[in-house]
């Protein structure tokens, strides 16, 4: 079994480019447009997938579930983002993690969603509810429902 972990975070308040020198994606909210999808994909490299990154040390490598934890958590930031603004509490910032468990010869057998967000304005509740929201709706959590457990932490700061 192998953990795989990817992150995302977007910082409203950082620019592109100043977010992209600290390692932070800013996706600008909840759409990637022609401004924006340069500096993710200079953020994010080249990248190859081999078994090595798999199921050994990745040795800088990536895999399939690696790329599908990396897309569960933006997906996820950007589903949470739009549903926080749309309640008129837009998020200063969310930080989320996204781990998917592969076994070999199994598959991913397990996906966990950590989130730490600092939103103004809002109950602990009420974020609640919101981040439970977007890990039912994102399209990558729609994706996987019915075939991997997805798990959620989520934390206001």
């Amino acid at each position: 079994m192998r953990r795989i972990t990817d992150r995302y975070t977007s910082l409203h308040s950082l620019s592109a480019s100043q977010s992209i020198a600290i390692d932070v994606l800013d996706l600008g909210g909840t759409h990637l447009d022609a401004a924006n999808a340069a500096d993710v994909l200079r953020a994010w490299g080249s990248r190859c997938t081999s078994w090595k990154a798999r199921a050994e040390d990745h040795g800088g490598l990536t895999s399939p579930e690696e790329l599908i934890a990396a897309a569960h958590a933006s997906c996820y930031s950007m589903a949470l983002s739009n549903t926080l603004a749309k309640a008129g509490t837009p998020p200063t910032s969310i930080d989320t993690q996204a781990t998917a468990t592969f076994v070999p010869g199994t598959g991913i057998t397990a996906m966990e969603l950590e989130v730490r967000a600092a939103v103004a304005g809002i109950s602990e509740d009420d974020f609640l509810s919101a981040a439970e929201d977007a890990k039912e709706n994102c399209p990558v959590s729609q994706a996987l429902k019915g075939n991997v457990p997805i798990s959620l932490v989520a934390t206001l700061s």
